[in-house]
């Protein structure tokens, strides 16, 4: 039986100053709102209510194609089916199926970032973008299941790359917790890979220690001939003895040099408090041949690439392997420890020494942080640890550089 809209009678149609409806038969009509909108709907009866389906707008979906879609309703309600609620399932099928791990991971990164510093969110999104979201991220979050994550990080675990397994393991719990707390999920899949990975038996970060191995370093240090940029990274390293992280997004706006400071705002650093660096001599004699090559940009040690970034993350260590030295031998972190045990040995005040590494001990005994604690002996410590690297680079005889005065 032909219906009674045509499409001549809809093209006509002519909007009035309240919603109106033309009928079609079966329980379809066009509702026209004032504004000229013409949606389809239909009209039905289920469970002793009346209801209405919205079958789509005007003239995206064309009579015929209306006439079908209520066609398709009415089937549903010969067999006892609600066509209304088979479309709310489909609605929220879709929209589960829109939050993918992607969608959720990125929102997670988003809210964290800012308390983060800039090395631990640039290794984060690194993490997501190279193992996280290449083999799943598409998914809809719900359908990632232990399987898939385990999947993913012994992929990592076949390059040999363990510890990053371990960090990708936990950053993909931390995105599935976010999501629990987000009501997006119900539960965390991850706490049942606990144990899957290879357990790694933990190695202090490669060092030197030994003054006789020192003096050969810092020579080799000074005698670097690669890239310019790499060339005072690696002589500052040893000087500032900083986290690498902190090393390489130095940026030139954070150094006074008549004050002999170098000021690493709290958002950089692990502790999230300022941290102060007193600069030595020769530290500042880096930077003096250093500000002609990138003191007209942002960073002291910019990538080669764009001005806009640091330099990478494996530079340092890469000049360390050009030199000859393995990563079983000594990485960028490695500095840290090489002065941590000789200020020691030296006999330099231990939590001098500690505040200057910014390991800061937060419990209830001990004072909270202070970035400008010991600073007095800080300053001495530091340009005396520059004059024994200096002594020991240039294989003269080394004297202790501590040397107690009244009061300390």
């Amino acid at each position: 039986m032909a219906g009674k809209l045509t499409n001549a009678a809809i093209i006509n149609a002519k909007p009035a100053a309240k919603p109106r409806k033309l009928p079609d038969e079966r329980g379809l009509f066009l509702l026209i709102s004032p504004n000229g909108g013409k949606w389809w709907r239909f009209k039905y009866r289920f469970g002793g209510k009346e209801k209405l389906l919205s079958l789509g707008t005007y003239p995206d979906v064309t009579l015929a194609e209306a006439r079908e879609r209520r066609d398709a309703a009415r089937k549903l309600l010969t067999q006892g089916t609600d066509p209304g609620a088979i479309r709310r399932e489909e609605q929220a099928q879709a929209a589960e199926d829109a939050l993918t791990f992607q969608v959720v991971a990125l929102d997670w990164y988003e809210k964290q970032r800012p308390g983060w510093t800039e090395s631990t969110a640039y290794n984060i999104m690194r993490r997501l973008e190279r193992e996280l979201l290449p083999p799943f991220g598409n998914l809809p979050i719900k359908k990632v299941t232990p399987k898939i994550i385990l999947e993913a990080v012994r992929v990592i675990e076949g390059r040999g790359c363990h510890e990053t397994a371990r960090r990708t393991l936990q950053c993909c719990g931390q995105i599935f917790r976010y999501a629990v707390s987000s009501d997006l999920i119900e539960s965390d899949p991850t706490p049942s890979l606990r144990g899957a990975l290879v357990t790694v038996v933990e190695k202090h970060r490669a060092s030197i220690t030994d003054p006789k191995a020192v003096g050969p370093l810092m020579r080799a240090l000074w005698g670097y001939e690669g890239s310019s940029v790499t060339t005072y990274a690696l002589r500052l390293a040893p000087l500032t003895f900083v986290r690498p992280g902190e090393l390489r997004h130095a940026e030139w706006s954070e150094f006074d040099t008549e004050a002999a400071e170098w000021r690493i705002p709290g958002h950089k650093m692990k502790m999230k408090e300022q941290h102060i660096v007193p600069l030595s001599r020769q530290a500042l004699a880096v930077l003096d041949a250093l500000r002609p090559l990138t003191g007209g940009g942002r960073y002291l040690f910019p990538s080669e690439r764009t001005g806009e970034r640091p330099m990478s993350e494996n530079t340092v260590n890469a000049g360390l392997r050009r030199l000859g030295y393995s990563k079983e031998e000594l990485t960028g972190h490695g500095f840290r420890s090489m002065a941590s045990t000789l200020l020691n040995e030296q006999g330099w005040n231990r939590d001098a020494i500690e505040r200057q590494l910014a390991h800061a001990e937060r419990n209830g005994v001990r004072a909270a942080y202070n970035y400008a604690e010991f600073m007095p002996e800080r300053r001495r410590m530091m340009q005396a640890w520059a004059d024994y690297l200096d002594a020991l680079r240039e294989g003269g005889k080394v004297v202790p550089i501590f040397k107690a005065t009244a009061g300390e």
